[in-house]
Order: C-alpha cells, then sequence, then structure tokens
C-alpha cells in the first residue's frame, strides 16, 4: 500500500497562518479563484495542501508568494504561525518621490508667485 502525505484545507491552514483574520474570509478568497497553488488556478477552498507547496494570492494591495513549511493543527499565536510558511513575495519598490519637495511642508505666498511668474520653485 502507499501512504499518502498528511493534507490540510487551504481555507483552514490560511487562517491557522494567519492571511486572514476569519476564515469565511479565506473561504470567500479561494471560492473566488484568487490563489494559485503551483502556479494553478484553485477554487475549491477544501483543495489538500502539504508542505513544500507554493501559495500566491492577493493580500492588501499586494500579491503574497509563499511556500508552506508546516501544517498546522491550531491557530496559534503569531511567531507560532509565522513558522507555517516561508515568504517569497519579492519586497515593494519605494513609491516614486518628488525631487521637488524638499520636505519643507507648506509653500509660502513668495513661493507661489516664483512659482507663477518665474516657472520655478515647488510648484510649477
Amino acid at each position: 500500500m502507499t501512504e499518502t502525505a498528511p493534507t490540510q484545507r487551504l481555507d483552514k491552514w490560511l487562517w491557522h497562518a494567519r492571511f486572514f483574520k476569519t476564515r469565511g474570509l479565506a473561504t470567500k478568497l479561494v471560492s473566488s479563484g484568487h490563489v494559485r497553488v503551483d502556479g494553478d488556478r484553485v477554487s475549491k477552498p477544501s483543495h489538500g495542501i502539504r508542505p513544500g507547496l507554493t501559495l500566491t494570492f492577493p493580500q492588501a494591495k499586494r500579491v503574497r508568494v509563499i511556500r508552506i513549511e508546516e501544517l498546522s493543527t491550531r491557530r496559534g499565536p503569531a511567531p507560532e504561525a509565522q513558522a507555517l510558511y516561508t515568504d517569497l513575495t519579492p519586497p515593494d519598490e519605494p513609491s516614486p518621490r518628488n525631487p521637488r519637495f524638499e520636505g519643507k511642508g507648506r509653500p509660502t505666498g513668495k513661493d507661489r508667485r516664483n512659482a507663477r511668474l518665474y516657472g520655478t520653485g515647488p510648484l510649477e
């Protein structure tokens, strides 16, 4: 007989790993087809996952890429949850800064007049 590796429900694991506040939110995301397991789209919250798989899903305006390290038995504290996965998400690029803004705060009346007359200053 072949022995199969233990698996866990996808929605339950996402909730245990604290990516979502409730299991219902995790279920809704998976049901809507926004989660990929090793690149394949999954739409069933009961999809079985095991250590070594890679999950890709949107969360809070960014796409998370996670490799599952362990399955969980309970929804424990954050340090315990962070041990369940390795985050492979590329770091966010810093937002472009305005090169003309020098951190001086609100422009003065003189700054505004100069900007209108000469096309220079912070309000070009």
